[in-house]
């Protein structure tokens, strides 16, 4: 056992507990909308210090939040909570939502860089971006 893997298991227990808090937070703000949830993501600026975690450890805590929640977690709120918590430990990522007309569909994912780190790159490819946050 590596000498560091205690506090690697408090840091990533910690960015759970955080994830786990902005997916409650997200189900009570979006009762004030769509456009209000967007404009509050786009105000979030990555953290001007680096915090806790990488972008793999914070991207596996909010995965990790959403087996353990209350409810069935859809792909917009797990991608506002993981840009939420990616900027706040001062990594500078973006949220895309994108659709595909035939069949339609639509989609959340997050980048950091052009680089999808929470869901499969392939729909970068397979689906329109609409928006960017």
């Amino acid at each position: 056992m590596r000498l560091d893997a205690p506090r690697r298991a408090a840091r990533l227990t910690m960015l759970t507990g955080q994830a786990w808090i902005g997916l409650v937070a997200y189900d009570i703000a979006r009762l004030a909308g769509f456009a209000r949830l967007c404009a509050w993501l786009r105000r979030r600026r990555p953290a001007r210090r680096h915090h806790a975690g990488t972008a793999d450890e914070i991207v596996w805590s909010v995965d990790e939040a959403c087996v353990w929640y209350v409810k069935r977690v859809a792909c917009l709120q797990r991608s506002v909570v993981a840009t939420w918590l990616l900027r706040r430990h001062g990594i500078a990522a973006e949220m895309v939502i994108g659709c595909r007309p035939l069949p339609f569909d639509s989609h959340a994912w997050v980048e950091i860089g052009g680089r999808v780190v929470d869901d499969l790159a392939q729909y970068q490819r397979a689906y329109t971006v609409l928006n960017r946050l």
